[in-house]
C-alpha cells in the first residue's frame, strides 16, 4: 500500500473464474487495488482442492480476493448475483461459451440489464473457427509453434510454467484498464472483451512467423538455433554446478579474453569481427570450456558480474527463494492461505512510486463474505431507493 492510495481503489470487479488464466487477471486487479468479489458454488471452486502441480493454483492467483457463495440452482442466488453486477463495474469469467446463458449470465443478458458493465471472458480461442474447443496451455503451445521452438520438432517442450494462462491473465488486465480509462473519458456504457488463450501463445511465436514471412527460412528451435554472438552458451564449472555466460558486444569479448586469458583470440587477426567469431566458435568454445571447467560459479560470477557480462547460474524454482535479489525488502511479500498459514510469492513485477505490491494478501475461506456482501448489496438498494423517493 502506498501513501497516496492503490490506483484501482474505488473499482469493484465480480469474479467467476477457475484454474489459472482468469483467477489471474483478478489478482493482479487486487493488487492494483480493486475490490474482487470472487464468486463460488457450493462446492467450491475446484481448484481450491488440487494437488501436486496444481497445489499452489488457488492460493498463488486468488490472493486478495473477497469469496461470495453462491448456487445458482436457487432463484433468489440468481438474483443476488445480478444485484451484485449492479454494484460492480468489471465482470471476469472463463466458461466455455453457451455455459452462463443457462444460468442467466450470458452476455446478451448481461448488456441488456447491465449496459454499463465490463465484461472480460478468457477463452480458449478468440472467435472463429475454433471458438468452440476447449484448450489448455499445453494445447496452445503445441498448436501455436512455441513447444516445437522450445524443444524441437521431433521432440516438442512445453515451457515450464503455466506461461501462456498467466500471459492471459495480463491481456486481460490491459484490456479491462484500457475499458475504465474509455469510461473515465466519458463512455457511460461497458465493454465486451474476449481473450483468447491461443491467440495469446500466438503472439508470442509472431518474431519467428515474420522472420519466415521476411525470409523464406524456417525459423529454427532454440536447441537447433544458429547463435548470433561467439559465446552464448551453458558452461561446467569446477564445482560440478553450470553457469550460462553471453558475450554479445565488442566491448564484452575485449574484456573477457583479457579476464580469463585468452589473447590468442585477440592476437588472431582471422577473429577480427564478430561474423568471423561466429563462424569460428568450433574452436572458440571448447578453448573457453577449458578456461570455465577450472574455476567455480561464485568466482567466475563474481569475476563476470564485474566485467559487466550477462551470466546467469543454472537455477531451480527452489534455489529463488535464498537468492539475495529475490530476498531484497519487498522482493518477497508474505501472504495467507484460506488456512491460515503463511506463504512467501515473488512481489507483483513493478514498483509503484518505489513500493512494491502485494505484501499482506489473504486467501478467502470459501464463502468467506457471503453474509457481509449480501448485507452491503441490501444496503446499497436501501439507499438507492431512498434516493429514488427524494427525487
Amino acid at each position: 500500500m502506498t501513501e497516496a492510495g492503490l490506483p484501482l481503489e474505488g473499482v469493484r470487479v465480480v469474479e467467476m473464474t477457475h484454474m489459472v488464466m482468469g483467477p489471474t487477471c483478478g489478482m493482479i486487479l487486487a493488487q492494483l487495488g480493486a475490490e474482487v468479489i470472487k464468486v463460488e458454488p457450493p462446492s467450491g471452486d475446484k481448484t481450491r482442492s488440487l494437488g501436486g502441480m496444481g497445489t499452489a493454483f488457488f492460493p498463488l492467483f486468488n490472493r486478495g480476493k473477497r469469496s461470495v457463495v453462491l448456487d445458482f440452482e436457487k432463484p433468489e442466488d440468481r438474483d443476488t448475483m445480478h444485484r451484485l453486477l449492479a454494484t460492480a463495474d468489471v465482470f471476469l469469467e472463463n466458461f466455455r461459451d453457451g455455459q452462463l446463458e443457462k444460468q442467466g449470465l450470458g452476455a446478451e443478458e448481461l448488456r441488456r440489464r447491465h449496459p454499463h458493465l465490463i465484461i472480460a471472458g478468457h477463452k480458449g480461442f478468440l472467435s472463429g473457427p475454433y471458438e468452440h474447443r476447449p484448450a489448455l496451455d499445453e494445447v496452445v503451445q503445441m498448436m501455436s509453434g512455441l513447444a516445437a521452438m522450445t524443444g524441437t520438432r521431433e521432440k516438442p517442450q512445453r515451457v515450464g510454467s503455466s506461461a501462456n494462462d498467466i500471459m492471459g491473465g495480463m491481456f486481460g488486465v490491459i484490456a479491462i484498464l484500457a475499458a475504465l480509462y474509455q469510461k473515465r473519458g466519458g463512455k457511460r456504457d461497458g465493454a465486451d472483451i474476449r481473450i483468447g488463450l491461443f491467440e495469446n501463445c500466438l503472439f508470442l511465436v509472431a518474431q519467428h512467423m515474420v522472420e519466415y514471412e521476411m525470409t523464406g527460412n524456417k525459423p529454427r528451435s532454440m536447441p537447433e538455433r544458429e547463435h548470433a554472438w561467439p559465446i552464448y552458451d551453458i558452461f561446467d564449472a569446477a564445482d560440478g554446478e553450470r553457469i550460462f555466460i553471453g558475450v554479445v558486444t565488442e566491448g564484452h569479448w575485449q574484456s573477457f579474453c583479457r579476464e580469463f586469458g585468452l589473447t590468442e583470440f585477440l592476437e588472431d587477426p582471422a577473429l577480427r569481427t564478430t561474423t568471423d567469431r561466429i563462424l569460428a566458435r568450433p574452436r572458440i568454445i571448447p578453448r573457453v570450456a577449458d578456461i570455465i571447467r577450472q574455476r567455480n560459479v561464485a568466482e567466475l560470477s563474481q569475476k563476470l558480474d564485474a566485467l559487466n557480462i550477462c551470466f546467469s547460474p543454472i537455477n531451480r524454482p527452489e534455489d529463488l527463494l535464498t537468492d539475495p535479489h529475490v530476498r531484497r525488502p519487498g522482493g518477497l511479500v508474505t501472504n495467507i492461505t484460506a488456512d491460515g498459514k503463511p506463504f512467501h510469492v515473488p512481489a507483483l513485477p513493478v514498483e509503484w512510486n518505489g513500493s512494491h505490491l502485494g505484501e499482506g494478501l489473504k486467501v478467502a475461506p470459501l464463502g468467506a463474505d457471503t453474509s457481509a456482501v449480501r448485507a452491503e448489496i441490501d444496503k446499497d438498494d436501501t439507499t438507492s431507493k431512498a434516493a429514488g423517493r427524494r427525487a
